[in-house]
């Protein structure tokens, strides 16, 4: 065997010839054990030694940069997944965590709801003071109903003045009451913006989750309800 320095060979022979060679249920060994390497005493000079240990720092290496990227690629979907502007989930994160709670539901046989909420005259707000006000407003809207809301269930800004929250283990009836808490929430205190006070309001539609139901219709389903409060209040 000629090893004459550190990529003289390849690595994934020493890699074949350890995994034949170790048993299922031995530890792995130390560089000095033949079993492990799968080579010869007699063959392992200083040189070989040096070169298989620089080839064992190596993998460690590269296995350090596997786990490197795989975090970055968390944290990337992460980020795909939130709305920039509020820290909530955006319309594709907060789909995905609905598809999880209605494969929960199915799976278990347990109730769970959807809320859809609107912003009553958001653009008026925007006009009147200005979008920092709007975004002011946005963002304050998503803290309310991300802090009164269980850890399991999910808050999400479906775009522009809309949210949704999805409530696990929770049916049509204790969702519709849920509902009014948080649109009270919303309107009982204004957001103060530098020096004035900005009032909110939201209309909301509850949808109760049905597994044979695609989260896309079960959303539009909780949209028509919320028009039709909306409708009502004009």
């Amino acid at each position: 065997m000629k090893i004459s320095g550190v990529r003289a060979e390849p690595l994934q022979p020493l890699r074949r010839a350890a995994t034949a060679e170790a048993s299922p249920t031995t530890e792995p060994a130390a560089l000095d054990d033949t079993r492990f390497l799968g080579v010869p005493e007699t063959e392992l000079t200083p040189a070989v030694r040096g070169a298989l240990a620089m080839l064992v720092v190596e993998l460690e290496d590269l296995r350090a940069e596997v786990r490197r990227l795989k975090a970055r690629l968390m944290e990337a979907e992460a980020a795909a997944d939130e709305d920039p502007l509020t820290g909530v989930k955006n319309r594709r994160g907060f789909l995905r965590e609905l598809k999880r709670i209605a494969g929960f539901v199915e799976r278990y046989d347990t109730p769970a709801s959807v809320i859809y909420f609107d912003l009553d005259d958001l653009k008026g707000i925007n006009d009147r003071y200005g979008h920092a006000a709007g975004d002011a407003v946005l963002a304050e809207v998503a803290r309310r109903l991300s802090e009164h809301v269980r850890e399991s269930d999910v808050v999400g800004r479906m775009g522009g003045d809309e949210f949704a929250v999805a409530l696990a283990q929770a049916d049509l009836e204790s969702a519709r009451a849920k509902a009014q808490a948080l649109g009270w929430l919303i309107s009982g205190e204004t957001v103060r913006v530098g020096e004035i006070e900005v009032a909110a309001t939201a209309s909301w539609g509850v949808r109760q989750i049905d597994s044979a139901i695609e989260v896309e219709a079960l959303l539009a389903d909780a949209d028509a309800a919320m028009f039709a409060m909306k409708r009502a209040r004009d």
